[in-house]
């Protein structure tokens, strides 16, 4: 075996070529199977298949090229083995927990998470007698204290939506296997690119491909990435019994944002840092919640957990609701809308979109005051959105 057989491929490299088997027609980019099902050879091939003694396909549900690619290639980049590709990121949520607990097991979860996934936690799950512990994401002793005999897993994101803040996954891994527990950590924010939570000790990393992966805000997908034992039996179970099956086609989207996350994910976050450092020295700005800045709690974190600090900047201006929503309508280059990830930038009131279902109670325990204000920077010049949001306060 040669020099370069022997060399691992760099992460650009897999996020490129990654998991592509080519056809007899010998095509460049990736084809899109539109197929629902497949023709076996014989009888005794479609039994084996159905039976899992020969590999290959049976049905698009479970079972599609186009889908095996984007999850191998995804696979590899986070480090993982496996990975299972959703119909959405709440979806890959929903799989991973119902496929690995059962009634009468406990979550522990941090507070800081997307409104949906609070909703699913503690409205949802409780119907089939699963429950769910809030924590603070960085209180370490409240992760510690919330764990019981029925504790199956914690759950959290970082950075958190909508405030940046950081946790330790490593010392939250160390946690979980202590009493254990799985850890399940939501990479939404960061990627591959900018964190690996799976090699800082996480068990199964979750995605909303709607977001960066895809990073045009053209499809809606999710992924769940972690060993074959955690992934191979009840949770591909749940997808395949459950359907909640990515389309061959946003498969493929997702499949060329891979090919440009790297470069993508770099250009967002010298954007954010330039944003975030200008809104840090605005008179009508409360608070700025960037990990790229030192005043940032969990800055010394960041830089040694992630290797950059991301596309999302939140602040808070002075007035509540009723100045962030004269902000947000002034602004012209920014989209009102409550996506993220995209190269166009967005902005949104988390309050009164990504988490309007919590109370008002809820919001205030996550930091979500009612002048807080979340953008996703994207990939215009930097310059005009500063400018942007200057007329927009001036305005």
């Amino acid at each position: 075996m040669s020099d370069t057989e022997d060399k691992p491929l760099g992460s650009n490299t897999l996020a490129v070529r990654a998991g592509q088997v080519r056809s007899q027609e010998g095509e460049h980019s990736e084809l899109i199977f539109a197929s629902s099902s497949y023709v076996f050879a014989t009888a005794a091939e479609a039994a084996a298949r159905f039976a899992g003694d020969s590999p290959g396909n049976i049905y698009s549900r479970f079972t599609n090229p186009t889908v095996r690619t984007f999850e191998q290639r995804l696979a590899a980049l986070e480090h993982g083995e496996r990975c299972i590709a959703t119909s959405s990121g709440m979806s890959a949520i929903l799989c991973t927990l119902l496929g690995l607990l059962k009634a009468g097991d406990h979550i522990v979860s941090s507070r800081s998470i997307f409104g949906t996934t609070v909703n699913l936690l503690s409205n949802i799950l409780p119907k089939y007698s699963i429950t769910t512990t809030f924590v603070a994401l960085s209180n370490y002793e409240d992760w510690e204290r919330a764990i019981t005999p029925t504790t199956k897993l914690l759950f959290l994101e970082t950075p958190s939506n909508p405030l940046t803040e950081i946790a330790d996954i490593s010392r939250l891994a160390d946690i979980a296997h202590h009493a254990d527990t799985l850890l399940i950590v939501d990479n939404c924010f960061c990627t591959p690119c900018l964190q690996l939570p799976l090699k800082l000790g996480a068990d199964i990393v979750i995605h909303s491909a709607t977001k960066y992966l895809d990073g045009q805000g053209r499809c809606v997908g999710g992924a769940i990435v972690g060993s074959d034992a955690l992934l191979g039996e009840d949770i591909h179970a749940f997808l395949r019994n459950g359907g909640a099956s990515m389309s061959p086609f946003n498969a493929w989207v997702f499949l060329k944002g891979l090919e440009t996350l790297s470069i993508r994910m770099q250009a967002h976050c010298r954007n954010a840092q330039k944003v975030a450092e200008w809104l840090s020295n605005q008179t009508f700005v409360k608070r700025v919640y960037y990990p790229g800045l030192k005043s940032h709690p969990h800055y010394a974190l960041a830089a040694t957990q992630q290797s950059a600090a991301g596309g999302i900047v939140s602040f808070e201006v002075s007035g509540g609701k009723a100045a962030a929503w004269k902000f947000i309508d002034a602004t012209k280059l920014f989209s009102i809308t409550a996506n993220l990830g995209d190269t166009k930038s967005t902005i949104t009131h988390p309050g009164s979109t990504t988490h309007h279902k919590l109370s008002a109670e809820q919001r205030l325990a996550m930091g979500i005051n009612p002048g807080l204000i979340r953008l996703s920077v994207g990939l215009e010049e930097v310059s005009d959105l500063i400018n942007d949001l200057d007329q927009a306060h001036q305005g």
